[in-house]
């Protein structure tokens, strides 16, 4: 969607429309009760407007808000300030907005083994929280990504391709798959914007070729992809960073860490986010393009049912258009689905192909 140039920035841009969803993240899908601790994370890269919002309308409907607000680290998924750390450990939900998340740190752990019910949503702003929550039919958004959840933990064989060179197998055998963009019905369990399902095949069944085409992040450095990163992996590990000048800036930030973790193939996930149809360098957003497969690297949590391991950070890169294949079965072509069923939510949700 467009908008208007010059006045993104202004206090008063979408101000109603992001109140209203505000509300519709708090009560509706984080399920935020009366008397709960609620803690909003920030550093000085969030936009705040979407922070006051959220405090807002956890406070109307009787939680207790509490925001931390920290300088920019610059860097993600590494364990912040004890101040911090301590805060999350005792929140009933915690809503993270930090441009530089710290999910799978120590601090994440404590909190889930808590009862935390966390969402990640850095990099969120005003559009953003407008676009993929405000504007978005949740329900239906919900139900689409049972349907995926069943379909994809149904199959075994798992085949990812696409024009950019992408060629990727691997096998299922019996894991199970995460909705991580349901509802926060679950104490101690991290949930994410709505329009992905994440799962890891039998890590060391996972054998090809990953061409990142629309984002990288972290390092910051890249966001948004000029030239496509080419991924080589042999079971489950990345053996191989090839390309132009962004291939060699993750390649470098991957070997600074010294970890073979980072190396290890943490999972796959499928986007499918109305409010989202092109990459904006925002994570968050880039990893929900509606049809598009996210892989992450590097740390692998307890919540996906996978191996599960720990490793210095974490990083996820997307391909926005890919070709999935269940079992010999075309779950979507080149960015479209095929699915009869799939197609038919598309259609529910507006999304213009579909109509």
């Amino acid at each position: 969607m467009e908008y208007p140039i010059g006045i993104e920035m202004t206090d008063d841009y979408l101000s109603y429309e992001v109140q209203k969803a505000a509300m519709k993240l708090v009560r509706d899908v984080m399920l935020v009760q009366p008397g709960e601790s609620v803690v909003v994370t920030a550093d000085t890269s969030t936009d705040m407007r979407v922070v006051d919002a959220v405090m807002s309308a956890a406070y109307t409907i009787g939680a207790n808000p509490v925001m931390i607000k920290y300088p920019t680290t610059y860097k993600a998924f590494e364990e912040p300030a004890l101040p911090i750390a301590n805060a999350v450990a005792a929140a009933d939900v915690w809503i993270e907005f930090a441009y530089y998340c710290v999910m799978h740190t120590p601090c994440f752990q404590k909190a889930l083994a808590n009862g935390a019910r966390y969402t990640c949503l850095c990099g969120m702003d005003t559009i953003m929280l407008t676009n993929t929550v405000g504007k978005v039919d949740y329900k239906t958004l919900v139900e689409f990504g049972e349907y995926l959840t069943q379909k994809v933990q149904a199959s075994n064989e798992v085949i990812i391709k696409d024009a950019n060179g992408t060629n990727l197998k691997a096998y299922n055998q019996g894991r199970r798959v995460k909705h991580s963009g349901q509802l926060a019905t679950k104490k101690g369990y991290p949930i994410m914007l709505g329009g992905q399902v994440s799962w890891c095949p039998v890590e060391e069944t996972i054998e090809g070729t990953i061409v990142f085409d629309a984002a990288i992040f972290p390092p910051s450095e890249i966001g948004l992809v000029k030239d496509p990163v080419k991924i080589t992996l042999k079971e489950g590990r990345v053996t191989e960073i090839t390309g132009n000048t962004e291939a060699d800036i993750f390649s470098k930030w991957m070997a600074s860490f010294d970890d073979p973790n980072m190396y290890r193939l943490a999972h796959y996930s499928i986007g499918f986010n109305p409010g989202v149809r092109k990459a904006t360098g925002r994570i968050v957003e880039d990893e929900r393009i509606f049809g598009c497969i996210e892989f992450g690297l590097g740390s692998q949590g307890e919540s996906l049912m996978g191996a599960f391991w720990d490793a210095a950070a974490h990083t996820d890169g997307v391909v926005s258009k890919p070709t999935i294949i269940l079992d010999g079965e075309v779950l979507e072509e080149n960015g479209i689905y095929k699915d009869p069923v799939c197609v038919d939510y598309c259609k529910k949700l507006g999304i213009a192909e579909y109509l």
